[in-house]
């Protein structure tokens, strides 16, 4: 119990802690009117980069110290924001079905300023319902919201120190104090070295001279004086023969007092060396109401330095940047005027003014204007006694006017127009944007883009030209009467947009067809004067059964009778070329879209081969001599069977035209008809029960290309009906004798066991150790050497079993998986048998 309460309450501290520290942040003085879109933007994303949603982010503001009111605005704004974002993305989806043309012509009239949503969605993350201050990224959503003020990142990099240098050498104006130590060596006639440290009362002890008062003096006033008071001792130094080296060992330390408006005000020690820049680093600097412009140093109830942060951060200049003496106090008073710049500058931040600098100064602290900034004016949110006010200021006026403290200046943005833009695009020579001259017309326009395309359209131009609603109308004018002034020129206005066709744009793409014995069949584009005997050379010459005789050309009707049902639908024309192309008599000139077949020649046949494999006498390839030879006169031909062949066991593969030919188009759709039967008779097998075998096996089954014959019957009685007529890519293969029959499928141990004649099938299964209890016994069926397959039969209550052969496999299936009843199935099954017996015991009564 302990454990858990101490658990609980270190959760609570935790959670008021965090909570403190962001009600640290107060961001009431936020408002949102002010904030850009750009700024809602980011506020968002980075809500969602945690995981808040919209509701959690004004809770989250609410914590933070902003009133209601501005948080509805916020709701405002991000409910726009987020439509404006789902509206870009609906137009972009849209802009990619429209043409090039109309996307253009979109794009080049008025463009929203609406980035696309980047960040990842977080659709996906849980809801959360209350706000989680224990997440650590949530004190840096508003983080942005709260201009920078300029200077202040100076005293809270960790890069930037101050430190002061002790390997230095000694500064001449160093001003000694107590606890100093100085180095003094003598070299020449004498040798000797002294380390000797300043008293509380500002002497040193010097051996054989005594003591010497340093404190107060500059070590340039302290070397002249322990050198006079060395010379009496040591005679040499006034001669030169000997000399004396003073430096300054180690310093000591001095106490300093920051006051005022400080983040850390105090008494720091620090040592001899160090500036005011040293003392505001280590005091953190001007706190969010300090000064950075009248940084005073005040010694002896004086002020001995003014420091102007501003110089060292703008220029590098550190002046003033006295070194600081014992009992110094630094005061940071509270800064006077203090002004606002944002939008588009290059260091958007609150800057301090002083009296006498203008807008201009303003300016020139926030690094001038951006690439993107509006010049000519800017736009001042001023604070009055009563309310605010807005002030435009001109570009004239930046060096007259005086900024107050309070005033926010806004620079925004150029506008995404053009004022002088003109395109053309189409036929001419130089599509393209260009520059609307004063007193441009539409020739001048063309004779700028290096004028008209021989295939220019000439009948018909026109001009996309914006009302002054910036809506769209259109001008069409005669190309060929614009170009020879027989009409008068068009002055064109600011984002006309002038569009000539090619002649191609306006007409169907022109190609002719050639199929058929050719070695590279297909589309052509078509040319003026293009003859039949280009083509055919085009598409690399006849085949080697083409004929040339009989060339079809099909052409289309153009002016076919639609009234009649017997109406023409194409001109057919047979034409006889040259076998070599010679040119003989008058070509057949082509016309778009004619479709050329060219046929094989009468009585041309390429050769057909079969392969015949296994205990022939002479195995090989073979080709077929006839359209109608048998396997019986392929047996005779190879010399007959071997002494060891086993003819029950010989199978005819054919592999089918497809495999054998693969770049014949009849052999390739009769694959595809073979595939379409295969995808077929597998979605019939899933509508129904599983099946017991994989889907690969079936696949293999399904395609297999073995064909059951006997060879036995076949050379008993040759051109029998048994007698196959032989077909291109068969393949015959003999055995040798068989010796095994393998037992596969759902037996307890599938293997291949010893034939032995007048052995059944039962047997051969006892042999693999039985069926398993997944066997379907009534679907075991033998498959034989040459391809064939038996299975088992059902005649009344007597199974018929087959014969089993040398080299037959026995196939046991799997049982097909049955659907558990679940426990409602049983429900409304004795529901059922209840309401029967109910009914039947009505019936009795």
């Amino acid at each position: 119990m302990k454990l858990k309460f101490y658990t609980l309450l270190l959760i609570f501290l935790s959670f008021f802690i965090r909570e403190a520290s962001f009600a640290q942040t107060n961001y009431a003085n936020v408002k949102v009117d002010e904030l850009s879109d750009t700024q809602i933007r980011q506020l968002i994303q980075r809500a969602e980069s945690i995981g808040y949603n919209d509701a959690q982010l004004e809770q989250l503001a609410a914590a933070q110290g902003m009133s209601s009111a501005e948080i509805s605005k916020l709701r405002i704004r991000v409910e726009k924001i987020r439509k404006q974002e789902g509206n870009n993305n609906n137009n972009k989806e849209n802009n990619n079905n429209k043409s090039s043309r109309e996307t253009e012509s979109d794009r080049s009239r008025r463009y929203e300023n609406i980035k696309a949503d980047t960040t990842e969605n977080k659709s996906n993350k849980p809801n959360k319902n209350l706000i989680e201050p224990q997440q650590p990224d949530a004190k840096d959503i508003f983080e942005g919201l709260k201009p920078k003020i300029f200077g202040s990142e100076l005293f809270k990099n960790g890069d930037i120190t101050f430190e002061p240098n002790l390997r230095m050498a000694t500064p001449k104006s160093y001003i000694i104090g107590p606890d100093d130590e100085l180095l003094i060596d003598l070299t020449g006639d004498n040798e000797q070295d002294y380390k000797l440290k300043v008293s509380p009362e500002g002497t040193i002890r010097l051996q054989y001279v005594g003591l010497i008062s340093v404190g107060g003096l500059t070590i340039e006033q302290a070397i002249s004086k322990i050198r006079n008071a060395m010379s009496g001792t040591y005679p040499a130094l006034r001669t030169g023969r000997t000399q004396v080296a003073i430096n300054l060992g180690n310093i000591r330390s001095i106490r300093v007092v920051l006051t005022g408006a400080v983040v850390k005000p105090g008494t720091y020690t620090l040592p001899s060396l160090a500036t005011v820049f040293t003392a505001l680093n280590a005091s953190g600097g001007p706190n969010e109401n300090g000064t950075y412009r009248n940084i005073q140093v005040v010694r002896n109830n004086k002020v001995v330095s003014t420091i102007d942060v501003y110089d060292f951060v703008r220029n590098g200049i550190q002046k003033g940047n006295i070194r600081l003496q014992d009992q110094d106090v630094i005061n940071i008073p509270v800064y006077q005027t203090r002004v606002e710049v944002t939008g588009e500058v290059k260091i958007p931040a609150l800057f301090e003014i002083v009296k006498g600098e203008t807008l201009q100064e303003v300016l020139n602290f926030a690094g001038g204007f951006s690439n993107q900034a509006y010049t000519g004016k800017i736009k001042i949110l001023q604070n009055t006694a009563k309310e605010r006010r807005i002030t435009d200021v001109a570009a004239v006026d930046f060096n007259s006017y005086f900024p107050q403290n309070g005033d926010k200046f806004i620079v925004e943005t150029i506008l995404d127009r053009f004022e002088n833009r003109v395109e053309i695009s189409g036929a001419v020579f130089r599509p393209g944007i260009y520059e609307l001259d004063k007193g441009l017309t539409l020739k001048g326009l063309i004779n700028k883009s290096d004028g008209l395309t021989e295939d220019a359209f000439l009948n018909r131009g026109y001009i996309t030209r914006l009302n002054p609603d910036n809506s769209e109308s259109l001008i069409s004018f005669d190309v060929a009467k614009i170009i020879s002034g027989s009409i008068a020129d068009i002055p064109l206005q600011r984002e006309d947009k002038i569009t000539i066709n090619s002649l191609f744009d306006l007409r169907d793409e022109y190609i002719v067809n050639i199929q058929g014995e050719v070695r590279a069949p297909g589309t052509f584009n078509f040319a003026d004067n293009m003859t039949l005997e280009s083509v055919i050379q085009m598409a690399g010459g006849f085949k080697e059964g083409a004929t040339p005789e009989r060339i079809e050309i099909s052409r289309r009707v153009r002016n076919s009778d639609a009234t009649s049902s017997s109406a023409r639908t194409a001109e057919v024309f047979t034409v006889n070329v040259d076998r070599n192309l010679e040119l003989q008599g008058a070509p057949f000139i082509l016309k778009p879209f004619d479709i050329i077949s060219v046929r094989n020649a009468e009585g041309y046949t390429v050769q057909k081969q079969v392969k015949l494999e296994g205990e022939v006498v002479y195995p090989g390839t073979y080709t077929i001599t006839r359209k109608d030879e048998h396997i019986s006169e392929l047996i005779k031909r190879a010399g007959g069977l071997t002494s060891s062949a086993y003819a029950d066991g010989a199978s005819l593969k054919r592999p089918g035209p497809a495999l054998e030919r693969p770049n014949d188009k009849n052999a390739i759709n009769l694959k595809e008809e073979e595939n379409k039967k295969l995808l077929n008779l597998k979605r019939l097998q899933e509508a129904g029960t599983k099946d017991t075998v994989s889907i690969e096996v079936e696949q293999q089954l399904i395609q297999s290309d073995l064909v059951g014959i006997n060879l036995v019957k076949i050379l008993k009685s040759p051109l029998s009906k048994q007698d196959l007529i032989l077909e291109d890519g068969d393949i015959i293969r003999v055995p040798r004798t068989l010796q095994t029959v393998k037992v596969t499928g759902e037996v307890l141990n599938p293997n291949s066991i010893v034939y032995l004649s007048g052995k059944s099938l039962k047997q051969y299964i006892n042999g693999a150790g039985g069926f398993t209890t997944n066997a379907r016994k009534g679907g075991t069926y033998v498959k034989y050497a040459n391809g064939s397959a038996a299975a088992v039969s059902k005649f009344l209550f007597f199974n018929n079993y087959p014969v089993i052969k040398p080299g037959a496999e026995i196939l046991v299936p799997k049982r097909a998986e049955r659907e558990k009843i679940s426990a409602q199935a049983w429900i409304g099954i004795g529901t059922g048998v209840a309401s029967l017996a109910a009914i039947i015991v009505s019936l009795l009564r």
